[in-house]
């Protein structure tokens, strides 16, 4: 059964004929929840209800459980060759991609993003992350230690077996991916819960995964709160496993369930407060402009590794500011995100609006700025926007400069010397991501090296591709990474069969 919008109001525009999948997804079909309670979401660019999606609790996610277990002892996607493997997350990506439009408009209207953003990047990646993992599966070798003749050592990799999966509401589809990718593709079964605000792009992407040939209790998703859904995945004693994204104080929730359960394995992706750093040599001035707005007002500001601190030298400060004002009034409008020109949406929730407009009021408090922007905007659409702000004169003690404000404010910190500029960038307990701008190819080796980041992008802001880790320092990371194939050892684990031979009679 599919359920849909009709109950609350058709939809229109691009998301007319879409029917959207409300229910929870479990062994391979979608079910109420255990106990018939519902909760609705709305649509951040309106205010208006969006979807009524069941709501699930622990009985649910032990519901979940029992299905992955029974996938990983009893079916046969465990015990399937990698190369058997590789062909069904192939056509699960091949699924997405044939179905990128529908994805990307129920994406837009669930989590505001804009739909030209989500139609170019978000859900192309999504496939392009499962195909990738799925790809390299059959071409990871397991390991033979040189012996003696008396004996043949191997060192084997098996799925860890249940994964729970706990992903945020900033890019719902992508970040599902970043752990379906490599927990799939290593023969684990899945037991995720889409953040709260966000649960439709990843229900559609369970059942057609099922529809392509994903064994029913390899992809379970459970929509609901986070102390109930989540909280049930960290305290479970049969899950093996917990991939998390999302902020530092839950993250550490995450760290306490496991020490008080079956001590499962847990990776944490967490919060920022990334650095952009330019030095007095920068030539390219359009080319920073560019990296530097994408990377805080890219996805309204509400990403992770957002570059929301500019570090300038003093005697550019002047000249990139102006700049960045001009190219942020000039490029970056706000609106309808399912307008094709929108490049900043609303905010997720009227909650997380407040507290964007909070910390924009404690910047002025404490004697910051406003160059550009500050105030909420479209307030007679119903929707939650916030104008893309930069404040100067902004010292890297203030709040705004040390605290994530999850929303599109750039905080700008001038410096003098080198090591000033490297002291600045580090003084802040989180370390996912850092930018540096330099002419001088020996400034960015000496100056990359010495930035307590996980990511660091050289002339760009950058988190890598595919290829490469995605993790953080500090309070921005534990326990594992996103993305290249060091995403799939979390996922396993490593075993020694050690095999005496007899000798010759």
């Amino acid at each position: 059964m599919v359920a849909t919008a009709r109950d609350i109001g058709a939809l229109e525009g691009p998301a007319a004929g879409i029917d959207l999948r409300t229910r929870a997804f479990i062994d391979g079909r979608f079910v109420d929840a255990a106990s018939g309670r519902t909760f609705t979401t709305q649509n951040p660019a309106t205010g208006r209800p969006l979807a009524t999606i069941a709501e699930g609790d622990a009985a649910d996610v032990d519901a979940a459980v029992r299905a992955a277990r029974a996938a990983v002892e009893h079916g046969p996607w465990a015990t399937m060759a990698p190369g058997e493997r590789k062909r069904t997350l192939q056509r699960v990506a091949d699924a997405i991609d044939a179905h990128t439009e529908e994805l990307a408009v129920v994406e837009s209207l669930d989590a505001g993003k804009p739909l030209s953003d989500c139609r170019a990047i978000d859900i192309p990646d999504t496939a392009a992350t499962i195909r990738w993992h799925a790809e390299a599966i059959d071409k990871i070798n397991d390991d033979v230690t040189p012996t003696g003749r008396d004996a043949v050592a191997m060192i084997v990799r098996e799925p860890v077996g249940v994964v729970g999966a706990v992903i945020p509401w900033n890019y719902p589809a992508l970040m599902a991916a970043w752990k379906l990718g490599p927990a799939l593709a290593t023969g684990n079964a899945v037991v995720m819960k889409p953040a709260r605000y966000t649960s439709l792009s990843l229900l559609r992407i369970a059942e057609l995964a099922t529809e392509a040939g994903l064994p029913p209790g390899v992809l379970n998703v459970v929509p609901g709160g986070g102390d109930t859904v989540g909280g049930a995945i960290g305290r479970h004693m049969d899950i093996d496993a917990v991939a998390f994204t999302g902020s530092t104080e839950v993250g550490r929730t995450f760290l306490e369930y496991a020490a008080r359960s079956n001590l499962k394995r847990v990776m944490l992706e967490l919060g920022g407060k990334s650095p952009q750093v330019v030095m007095r040599d920068v030539s390219d001035i359009e080319n920073l402009v560019a990296n530097a707005t994408n990377a805080i007002f890219w996805n309204m500001g509400e990403n992770c590794s957002a570059g929301s601190r500019l570090i300038v030298h003093k005697d550019r400060k002047a000249e990139v500011l102006d700049a960045l004002v001009a190219a942020v009034e000039r490029d970056w409008t706000v609106g309808d995100p399912l307008d094709p020109a929108t490049r900043i949406g609303p905010l997720i929730s009227p909650e997380h609006m407040e507290r964007v407009l909070d910390y924009i009021a404690i910047g002025r408090a404490e004697g910051a700025r406003i160059a550009t922007g500050g105030r909420r905007v479209r307030e007679d659409s119903g929707g939650w926007f916030v104008e893309p702000t930069i404040f100067d004169g902004v010292r890297n003690e203030m709040r705004i400069a040390q605290e994530e404000i999850f929303g599109p404010v750039l905080s700008v910190i001038e410096f003098e010397t080198e090591a000033q500029a490297v002291a600045i960038a580090n003084d802040t307990p989180y370390g996912l991501g850092a930018s540096l701008y330099t002419d001088d190819l020996n400034v960015a080796h000496r100056v990359a090296r010495q930035l307590k980041a996980g990511t660091v992008g050289i002339n760009c802001y950058s988190e890598g591709d595919l290829t490469t880790p995605f993790g953080g320092f500090k309070q921005s990371g534990f326990g594992g990474h996103d993305k290249s194939l060091r995403a799939h050892e979390q996922y396993q684990e490593t075993k020694t069969i050690w095999i005496a031979l007899r000798s010759e009679a």
